[in-house]
């Protein structure tokens, strides 16, 4: 069991809504700090280990300050996150850039930055090479089929867009090899969620024999092994996080058993987890607008999932709870939705919780990463603010909410005016 607690106290947040209107999403500092020394600590028996943090979870610069000075690195897949790291001061192989369907200006950026480039398709070996350059290290995303299983979010391996095959990364391996390259590094992503700790050894596994046979076969040595994210946190109570000591311990099993077995040590671990760093110390602080009684009991609350797809997009559980009202006191069963025009807009459905009544805060657990960061405009809502609650209980604004004026920024109303229908 995983008890969902919050940070703050009902009295704490009401101070915290006179200054900065709801809904809007505020991070834990403390936490976010103590999980990643935790899973640094996990990973200490490997001098090499990094772990770079997937900005796309909560490109936030601040956010990416406090891991940065925890040691992590920063994963890039655009060019707004490559500019995001380089405008806080990363550069060079602090930065992996793993992205797909790439175009030519964002591998010149990474490269620009001094980046790992991490290719996702053969073909990119020759386009890169074209319209580019080839950097002096290179890594490859391996798929590996049906080797491995997905999940519900990534899909099954064999049906992902992601990835070379086994045949492409030996042929792309060696053509490297042959035109010079001599760094080289390899990185896998099948999962995503995954609570199961013994899932991510079977990946190391899988990585660490590959980077023996391709050793054999081509005579190269790889300086990393990027096993990825996919690190789940758990979004229900009944849920247990996943294990980082019995995750660890049975990479560094394997790691003994085929990388040193071989003399190929040492060898840098690295991951790319997102979710797990930032996710559970993220919540959605928003109002209850109105309850609703028809078929069913509404609550009606003044965020959508303009402020948080997961439920709509995936039927994610986000747990919830609402301030100040006696959890021993009658509940009631409810739909909790947004306004948008979508009968999908909803954060729970059929979920008991104590009674709500309009004006009462509700938060929404585990946000802090594919939260705000999934956000959009549809029907003109409006991203929220973000804010940071600081180790010391400061709060700070580390976003603003958007104005009318940033929605209509990118419209010409004068242009318009003259337009003839």
């Amino acid at each position: 069991m995983t008890e969902k607690t919050i940070p703050f106290t009902k009295e704490e947040l009401e101070k915290i809504v006179t200054k900065y209107p709801t809904p809007f999403h505020i991070y834990d500092e403390k936490g976010m700090r103590e999980y990643a020394r935790k899973f640094v600590k996990a990973f200490s028996w490997n001098p090499g280990f990094k772990e770079y943090y997937a900005i796309k979870s909560a490109p936030n610069p601040f956010l990416m300050k406090i891991l940065r000075s925890e040691g992590f690195g920063i994963d890039c897949s655009s060019m707004a996150e490559l500019v995001l790291a380089s405008n806080i001061g990363m550069h060079g192989e602090e930065i992996m850039f793993t992205s797909n369907d790439t175009p030519a200006y964002e591998y010149k950026k990474a490269i620009e930055l001094g980046a790992i480039i991490n290719l996702d398709d053969f073909g990119h070996i020759k386009y890169l090479e074209e319209q580019v350059g080839l950097p002096e290290l290179v890594c490859f995303r391996y798929n590996p089929g049906a080797l491995k299983e997905g999940n519900a979010i990534i899909g099954h391996p064999e049906e992902a867009k992601y990835g070379f095959t086994r045949e492409q990364l030996f042929e792309g391996y060696k053509i490297l090899r042959d035109k010079g390259i001599k760094r080289f590094g390899i990185h896998t992503m099948v999962a995503s969620n995954e609570l199961n700790p013994d899932y991510f050894v079977e990946t190391a596994q899988i990585l660490f024999e590959l980077i023996v046979e391709l050793y054999h076969t081509l005579g190269i040595r790889f300086e990393f092994a990027n096993l990825g994210g996919g690190i789940g946190i758990p979004y229900k109570p009944e849920q247990q996080a996943v294990d980082l000591d019995r995750m660890s311990s049975g990479i560094q099993a394997a790691y003994n058993k085929y990388i040193g077995a071989n003399g190929l040590d040492p060898l840098k671990i690295y991951f790319e987890s997102g979710r797990a760093i930032t996710g559970p110390f993220g919540f959605l602080v928003c109002k209850v607008l109105h309850i609703k009684n028809t078929f069913k009991k509404f609550a009606g609350l003044d965020a959508s999932m303009a402020n948080l797809m997961r439920p709509a997009l995936y039927g994610s559980y986000h747990h919830i709870t609402v301030l100040g009202n006696d959890p021993n006191s009658s509940k009631f069963m409810y739909d909790v939705t947004g306004s948008l025009c979508e009968n999908n807009d909803k954060f729970a459905i059929n979920r008991v919780l104590p009674k709500m009544t309009p004006g009462d805060l509700v938060v929404i657990h585990d946000t802090g990463a594919h939260g705000h960061a999934m956000g959009f405009n549809y029907n003109g809502k409006l991203r929220s603010a973000e804010l940071l609650k600081r180790e010391n209980g400061e709060v700070v604004q580390i976003r603003r909410a958007e104005t009318l004026n940033d929605y209509f920024a990118t419209l010409d109303f004068d242009e318009a005016e003259k337009f003839e229908v």
